[in-house]
């Protein structure tokens, strides 16, 4: 064990989290794994279960190491069973067909699963904290609570990711660090690239929901968040971030406001199909289902580029 894991290690072990026993085989895919482990205890939020995928050959080749990919609503990515609707993403079966075809790196991925407090686990609490009280006390009235968002990416870069560095043969540069989501999910993984750029360093934001309110009827709620991200998009340099929107339900509210958000890239100096992509989706619905059809995409943008690290 490397000094660096050495630490991660005694970390681990301070915040009472054990690698040894929390760790269930959940399902085999045809070459990959996901392992489920229940639970898992933080000192910033309430405890939920984080699935695992291993990618094929982890198992043998005992000397690589790979990137990791953080995914928010983890029990909607693997298993119908525990999906909402009962429509899985289907990410082991993506990602795996992009390996074989050589379209994407292997990566672990790792499946965060949502509780009741989703919606305030996923909204961005820094521009969230520049909302006039009137828009505060709306969304705390239409989700149940305030922001707790600045918690959560605790959580994932003390807690979580340390423990997956611990645990598994992962490459642990941001370059090597990605997350992603949809909707709120969205939302979350693009503040958290922008809180964490030292950390995270490609993110992908399927239907990002920039409206807020399910409502989708107070303009001064996404435009106070896109002016935020503007303001801190980490650089255009060392980083890559992935945007799409479909036109049906309520993904017909997002296009002119993820418009404005690609006129924030631009700005920032991010080029459109480099290092920057936003793709439109006509006639997609805001749903499991969607993002699964379409989830190759982000896969291939955000997990293609440097060969795997020894």
């Amino acid at each position: 064990m490397n000094g660096i894991r050495l630490l991660q290690a005694c970390l681990l072990a301070a915040l009472g989290i054990c690698a040894c026993n929390t760790a269930t085989t959940l399902n085999t895919a045809e070459k990959g794994t996901v392992v489920n482990h229940s639970n898992f205890p933080s000192r910033y939020v309430t405890p939920r279960n984080v699935d695992v995928y291993l990618p094929p050959g982890y198992e043998q080749e005992g000397n690589t190491s790979y990137p990791v990919l953080y995914m928010h609503d983890g029990q909607n990515l693997y298993t119908p069973g525990n999906a909402f609707g009962g429509a899985e993403w289907g990410v082991d079966e993506t990602l795996e067909k992009l390996i074989r075809e050589k379209k994407a790196r292997p990566a672990i991925v790792v499946g965060i699963w949502n509780t009741d407090r989703r919606f305030a686990e996923y909204l961005p609490e820094a521009p969230f904290n520049a909302f006039p009280d009137s828009l505060k006390a709306i969304f705390q009235k239409e989700y149940g609570a305030a922001p707790l968002s600045d918690a959560y990416l605790k959580f994932l870069v003390e807690e979580l990711k340390p423990f997956i560095d611990q645990q598994y043969r992962t490459l642990t540069a941001a370059e090597d660090t990605y997350i992603a989501g949809s909707s709120m999910g969205g939302l979350i993984s693009l503040y958290a690239i922008c809180r964490y750029p030292n950390i995270f360093g490609r993110a992908a934001c399927l239907s990002t929901h920039w409206p807020v309110s399910l409502q989708g009827k107070y303009p001064m709620m996404p435009q106070i968040l896109i002016d935020y991200f503007g303001e801190h998009l980490p650089k255009p340099a060392t980083h890559k971030i992935y945007f799409d929107y479909g036109t049906a339900t309520l993904d017909s509210l997002y296009e002119p406001l993820q418009l404005t958000m690609d006129e924030k890239m631009k700005a920032s100096g991010y080029i459109k199909g480099e290092n920057w992509m936003t793709c439109k989706f006509p006639g997609a619905e805001h749903s499991e289902k969607s993002w699964a059809e379409r989830l190759h995409v982000p896969f291939e943008f955000i997990l293609k580029g440097e060969e795997m690290k020894e």
